[in-house]
């Protein structure tokens, strides 16, 4: 039951228009307010309701467990990590399940869903034929971001929503390397 109220809230923020945000009459754009305030609800209902801060990087984790069950079980259940984190469809997995399905729902909604392996910016800065570049970094980024989320004990949500929300102090310097790593690969690769 937990898991089902979970997933509905969490498609919440990305299916609110603020009307009139837009001069584009086709493109609704999504207020930032609105869904800061709901994702700020969000946080406090997941501590309320399971107890345990909002976050998503476990899920993947739970998922590589779950994966891990199938192909290598006797490995997956030796495995510490495993053993205090089941490898099972917990509060987490829906959560991710939620903001794919969110996502969805406010790009479509929006106007805004497009399938484009290489953004404008991608192609001015590293060309038309960079397809092989874009994955290449996609699943290298992937790789860094999942290994600094298991590292840090948290991934952005966790840290960046839940963590500075309980005034945490190692989440509130996790949020400020956040954003200078993000600066600090932006600026030298799209001049912004």
């Amino acid at each position: 039951m937990k898991q089902l109220f979970l997933l509905i809230v969490l498609c919440i923020p990305n299916c609110v228009i603020a009307a009139g945000t837009s001069t584009d009459p086709i493109v609704k754009h999504w207020s930032p307010y609105v869904c800061g305030a709901l994702i700020g609800i969000l946080a406090a209902a997941t501590v309320l309701i399971s107890d345990k801060p909002l976050g998503i990087s476990t899920a993947y984790a739970r998922i590589s467990g779950m994966l891990g069950m199938i192909l290598a079980p006797g490995l997956t259940k030796r495995l510490e990590y495993f053993k205090n984190k089941k490898p099972i469809i917990e509060w987490e997995v829906m959560l991710l399940v939620g903001v794919i399905i969110g996502s969805f729902l406010a790009a479509s909604s929006g106007g805004t869903i497009h399938a484009q392996l290489l953004p404008d910016t991608w192609v001015q800065r590293f060309g038309a034929d960079s397809s092989t570049l874009r994955i290449i970094t996609a699943i290298i980024g992937g790789v860094f971001i999942a290994f600094g989320a298991r590292t840090a004990g948290g991934c952005t949500s966790g840290h960046g929503i839940s963590g500075t929300m309980q005034m945490s102090v190692g989440s509130w310097i996790a949020l400020i390397c956040f954003f200078i790593g993000g600066m600090a690969v932006a600026i030298p690769l799209f001049g912004r």
